[in-house]
């Protein structure tokens, strides 16, 4: 018979010794350390290394007559969950299975805990079996069932400090009024700590009718992360704490708002950008993680292969010219970059940047911030730093003819300058210069290179494997016809350490444009950016769907996602 609450075994020592992991000498060692809350039995048990927590937790699991589960979504009942309260479930770490005949099965990590084995008889007045469950299956199955922040959230409502019906009135004094602020403290942290462990670059919470969303962006995918149902309720109550924490108004709910907070999550420091807009069910309020740890990348880091690093180490290195980066947003050309001043920054370097917003500050360069509502755009601003003496200046992006006609004036008279343009590839920048006015002959003699970039999902090392894609599908994304047979293709099978979508991490795939003389004449010609980039092909320039293939070739992606992330580029240079 199963172990209930009544009926587990009091003599430690001859239980441990039953799983035959344990010396009697470790036994003792473990049976007269000092137990409490913080470090309870099976604590210390895993800690001494013994066995893997699995392993440990299966033999105890035998040795008890208890079973030991993974938690799967067919042995989650919401019967079983609604017995439970939410308050009991996370203070004891447990996670309600199955209620069947009177007894409530009770995935545990701890067999010897009995203020827990109480605890869950005295609320649901019912037997309790244990299922015995690592701490990560538990930690799963409740952040999936529960949602992030449940028991906070939970701790809310039975305080009922917060007139949750009256949610337009939420002020900052009602923020710092002692119990509710330090709980929608906790809930925004944990949040954020959430999107942290995730990997998420954007946390995007959502107004509906009924509900507020939460989303993390995770290897530039969009992903729902479960929360509490109750959250609507607090949904004021949340966003002015946001709002707070990144010094905003928090009285202004009509007009777009942007702030910015710096926090600390497992010892990384982490720059969180804010943005509110208003909506039909309230602020929307998008949030963008920047870990300053992660941009201070060599070239090595970018995924450039040698060839291109070479050409990227050249360019970097010259003593005037304008190198573009281009992309849609969210492709990595900040963090490119950033990589390119980290290189090249030394003693006998000044370099200056302007950038809407400052996203990562670099020790040794003067970094300037937009500020359009005082005046100071990239155009002016950049007029004042070419008076400061620069060797290197970075503006964040050329969106007018005035920024482009300076920054084309700083490249002519000495200064090499790096900046970003949002087009499709590396060609049609130049198109998109001359479109702005700026003229061709201008234009041919300051650029000197284009890099064009794209994120892509790189697979997932834990569950990699081969497959082979359809020939028809290879044909019709245009992967190289000599290549086909020869090539092994690999793909992520789905597991828990890339959350079943076959992808952990990205790299960046380039296509590198560096000006030619043969070029030169083509833009002064006004020559379209299809004839230009047949003409840089020719001289052995890459497509951006070429390094893609070239990582399909090293096994580091999939042909699906080359396809998904340049399938526009080629339809439009086919155009």
């Amino acid at each position: 018979m199963a172990a209930t609450v009544d009926t587990i075994p009091v003599d430690l020592r001859q239980l441990l010794q039953q799983t035959g992991l344990f010396t009697d000498k470790q036994i003792s060692e473990a049976l007269s350390a000092p137990q409490s809350a913080a470090q309870p039995l099976i604590t210390t048990l895993v800690k001494s290394g013994v066995a893997p927590e699995e392993k440990l937790l299966q033999s105890l699991a035998q040795a008890l007559h208890l079973p030991f589960t993974r938690i799967t979504d067919k042995e989650i009942d919401a019967v079983a969950r609604q017995k439970v309260p939410t308050k009991v479930v996370f203070q004891h770490n447990v996670m309600p299975m199955r209620a069947e005949n009177g007894t409530l099965l009770v995935a545990a990590n701890d067999p010897f805990d009995i203020t827990m084995l109480e605890a869950v008889r005295l609320v649901t007045k019912s037997r309790v079996q244990l299922a015995l469950c690592t701490q990560a299956d538990i930690a799963k199955a409740l952040k999936r069932y529960y949602g992030v922040g449940a028991e906070t959230l939970d701790e809310l409502l039975q305080k009922n400090v917060l007139d949750i019906d009256d949610i337009a009135e939420v002020t900052k004094d009602d923020l710092e009024s002692g119990d509710q602020e330090a709980s929608v403290v906790k809930f925004v942290n944990q949040i954020i700590g959430e999107a942290y462990k995730e990997r998420a670059t954007d946390i995007h919470m959502e107004p509906m009718e009924n509900d507020l969303r939460i989303r993390y962006r995770v290897d530039g995918v969009l992903h729902q992360t479960p929360v509490p149902p109750h959250l609507k309720r607090f949904q004021a109550a949340i966003i002015s704490r946001i709002k707070v924490m990144s010094n905003m108004d928090i009285a202004e709910r009509r007009l777009p708002q942007d702030g910015r907070i710096n926090v600390r999550s497992s010892g990384a420091e982490i720059d969180v950008r804010v943005s509110t807009i208003p909506t039909a069910y309230g602020e929307s309020v998008s949030l963008r993680l920047l870990t300053r740890s992660s941009i201070f990348l060599g070239l090595e880091s970018l995924g450039l292969n040698k060839d291109e690093e070479k050409i990227i180490r050249k360019l970097i290195d010259m003593p005037h010219g304008i190198i573009l980066v281009t992309g849609p947003t969210g492709s990595g050309k900040s963090t490119s970059l950033y990589a390119f001043l980290s290189t090249i920054n030394s003693i006998d370097q000044r370099i200056i940047t302007i950038e809407e917003p400052v996203e990562y500050e670099l020790p040794g360069v003067n970094q300037i911030s937009v500020k359009s509502e005082i005046g100071l755009t990239f155009a002016s601003g950049l007029r004042h730093i070419l008076r400061q003496d620069p060797d290197v200046i970075m503006v964040g992006e050329v969106r007018d003819l005035e920024t482009a006609e300076i920054a084309i004036r700083a490249a002519l008279t000495g200064h090499l300058v790096f900046s970003t343009l949002h087009t499709n590839d590396a060609p049609g920048a130049i198109t998109r210069l001359i479109d702005m006015g700026i003229e061709p002959f201008l234009v041919s003699s300051s650029v000197e290179a284009l890099i064009a970039q794209r994120l892509i999902r790189t697979n997932c090392k834990a569950c990699k494997e081969e497959y082979k894609p359809g020939l028809e599908f290879l044909r019709e994304v245009g992967f190289p016809a000599q290549d086909i047979g020869k090539v092994k293709f690999y793909r992520g099978r789905g597991c828990e350490e890339c959350r079943f979508t076959g992808f952990k991490g990205r790299s960046a795939i380039y296509e590198i444009l560096v000006m030619s003389e043969a070029l030169r004449p083509l833009i002064i010609e006004r020559a379209s950016s299809s004839a230009i980039k047949q003409m840089a092909i020719s001289q052995g320039m890459k497509t951006l769907r070429d390094d893609g293939w070239d990582k399909v070739r090293l096994g580091q992606t999939t042909v699906e996602e080359i396809a998904r992330v340049t399938q526009e580029d080629e339809e439009l240079a086919g155009t």
